[in-house]
């Protein structure tokens, strides 16, 4: 069983987790996050620990950043939309037992202290800003990473705040230029 509990939007998600992993799950139910909820949510962040698994859209995004601003240990995981996506629907539901373990294996946590490893300039030069091709690449670097999809500045953002490595990143860039030959 997972030591902490997996915090997901709705019950649909908790049945694909729960084929993927023996775990625990609280269901936010959407962005309401009813105060019952959240309560909840604080004593097994105090307790075991959370890892934040929402869907990977603006909803879930939102959710994610207001859960992150009062849970700040929270473990991320990231299922990448090509890997959440069914029947013209997105979300954890959707997704196979390999793709929630695989998110699951790359939890990352925020740093109390952000580096500043990373910058826009980084970005541009790994071709992931400022070219047409540049959100599909940086949505396959987030994937590759564990991260997530986000714009530009979303992406450097994580870079710095998950403690991604130079050398992680130059291995996701290149897999992605060598799966664009």
């Amino acid at each position: 069983m997972l030591k902490e509990v997996l915090i997901v939007e709705g019950k649909m998600d908790t049945v694909a987790v729960k084929k993927a992993v023996d775990a625990e799950t609280i269901e936010t139910g959407g962005f309401t996050l009813a105060p019952y909820t959240l309560d909840l949510i604080k004593a097994a962040y105090e307790k075991r620990g959370i890892i934040i698994m929402t869907d990977p859209d603006g909803a879930g995004d939102r959710i994610r950043k207001f859960l992150t601003e009062r849970f700040p240990n929270a473990g991320q995981a990231f299922v990448p939309k090509a890997e959440a996506l069914a029947h013209h629907d997105v979300g954890i539901e959707q997704a196979q037992p390999e793709a929630i373990l695989k998110a699951l294996s790359k939890v990352h946590f925020q740093e109390m202290n952000p580096r500043k490893e990373f910058s826009s300039r980084d970005l541009f030069l790994s071709g992931l800003s400022g070219s047409p091709e540049a959100a599909r690449r940086r949505d396959r670097v987030g994937a590759i990473l564990g991260i997530g999809y986000g714009n530009a500045k979303q992406l450097v953002s994580r870079l710095n705040n998950y403690g991604i490595t130079r050398e992680e990143f130059r291995q996701a860039v290149a897999q992605v230029a060598e799966e664009e030959k």
